[in-house]
């Protein structure tokens, strides 16, 4: 006969140890009662834990490893088109960018003079 004379809490047992105790009732010979005895469990405790790693809600939480791939750093895009028309051919104009950031567009035809005269009329 067992006196309990405190206040009687309810252990934690961690999946690792409900695993042990169940695979004792795999070995020849060994009762439910015997088992339930030697590590002061109820039996319907351990038929409650048979249960559980039967529906596969009792088992060892692994280490889950996920893929992984490394992939090459991407490409520089593209640099974009010229201008030109919708056929992507050049229109006949000269882009020109100063220090300043100022951008000047003009025609292939316009001559020395005729440049000489539009930077001249920006430098004022």
């Amino acid at each position: 006969m067992e006196i309990i004379t405190g206040v009687e809490r309810r252990r934690r047992w961690r999946p690792e140890q409900k695993l042990r105790i169940l695979a004792e009732l795999e070995l020849p010979g060994v009762t439910l009662a015997e088992v339930a005895r030697r590590h002061d469990v109820s039996r319907s405790l351990l038929w409650e834990w048979r249960d559980a790693q039967r529906r596969g809600d009792l088992m060892l939480q692994e280490p889950t490893f996920l893929p992984l791939r490394v992939l090459p750093a991407p490409e520089a895009p593209p640099a974009p088109p010229p201008p030109g028309n919708a056929a992507g051919e050049p229109d006949g104009r000269i882009e020109i960018v100063l220090p300043n950031g100022t951008t000047l567009r003009v025609n292939e035809t316009l001559g020395a003079v005729g440049l000489h005269r539009v930077l001249a009329a920006l430098r004022r």
